[in-house]
């Protein structure tokens, strides 16, 4: 199993990733400004079976390539370093787009049945690139390939972090019902959020890069 060491930079390193806005966080703060929290509370929830969709497929199809390859190790471990820079860059880029999913929402959206919202959750968690990408390149940096199973080791720690998005998702559901007003008083505070987590991916992506 991975390190304490590497349990540490990998609990920090997931925190930071959730944090910052993409498709399923901007799904379930549309859903909680506009429909209530119950009904994005569902909707991440059936995320969070998604992206365990997606983990499995990661590790049992990547784990034994890392296991039994250092240059494919190293490999996955640049690209994947530079795939997060790229994605912090894009999240300054785009910081208007979670501003800009709120006030889409906001124009009409109406509550799913509970059925409905786990299987639009479900959906929305299962086709993220961005989680399936992520996966395939931030796994392996964590993955002690002296002991062993890497497909086992990744399948955990995906595990821990689909565990540790619902959780943040759930509390961004609960924060995003009861401050609409804040928001909508003044949205490009949105902006700032996005901006401020894509510097911080980029300087995570260096690091991963730069890490033995």
């Amino acid at each position: 199993m991975p390190t304490a060491v590497s349990w540490l930079a990998f609990l920090g390193a997931s925190l930071l990733f959730i944090q910052v806005p993409g498709p399923s966080l901007l799904f379930t703060i549309g859903r909680a400004l506009t429909v209530g929290r119950c009904d994005a509370l569902l909707s991440v929830v059936g995320n969070g079976l998604g992206l365990l969709a997606q983990v499995a497929c990661v590790a049992l199809g990547l784990g034994a390539v890392v296991e039994s390859s250092s240059t494919a190790y190293l490999v996955v471990k640049v690209l994947g370093g530079t795939y997060v820079v790229w994605l912090g860059v894009q999240a300054v880029r785009h910081r208007a787009d979670a501003r800009l999913a709120m006030v889409a929402a906001d124009r009409g959206a109406t509550a799913a049945r509970p059925g409905r919202a786990l299987r639009i959750g479900f959906t929305v968690g299962v086709t993220n690139p961005k989680t399936l990408v992520f996966f395939t390149a931030f796994l392996p940096q964590f993955v002690d390939t002296g002991a062993g199973h890497a497909w086992f080791q990744m399948l955990v720690l995906g595990l821990v972090f689909a565990a540790l998005a619902v959780a943040s998702d759930s509390v961004w559901a609960l924060v995003a019902g009861r401050a609409r007003a804040w928001f909508g008083a003044e949205p490009r505070r949105l902006d700032q959020l996005s901006a401020g987590g894509g510097a911080m991916m980029v300087a995570l992506g260096v690091t991963m890069v730069a890490r033995e």
